[in-house]
């Protein structure tokens, strides 16, 4: 797979121009950032939300009025929407018992 240069710089200056001011260099903020617990907070929104979709369209394909297609679909969105949180969470649980174990 091939980068373009152009595509690198344009995706980098998209991303810097919504760091927090903590983070701007030259910048000395003291207040904390709480960008990581909008991202945990989003993640798990986005679960509990492809969850509710699952089972709303399972609901409709019991009545009759939904697609299997349409359940398979929900249902693995879903599915790959756990697994990730999960991952996410195994990761974050691992990484606070390294910390845990490190030497004073």
């Amino acid at each position: 797979m091939e980068i373009n240069p152009a595509d690198a710089i344009a995706a980098y200056k998209a991303n810097i121009t919504s760091a927090p001011a903590s983070m701007m260099p030259g910048n000395e903020v003291n207040k904390p950032s709480s960008h990581f617990m909008d991202m945990v907070k989003g993640a798990a929104s986005s679960a509990i939300e492809a969850n509710k979709n699952a089972e709303e369209i399972s609901k409709l394909a019991v009545t009759g009025k939904a697609d299997v297609a349409e359940v398979v679909t929900a249902i693995a969105h879903a599915e790959t929407t756990l697994q990730t949180v999960v991952s996410v969470r195994d990761k974050v649980i691992s990484a606070y018992q390294e910390i845990l174990r490190m030497p004073i």
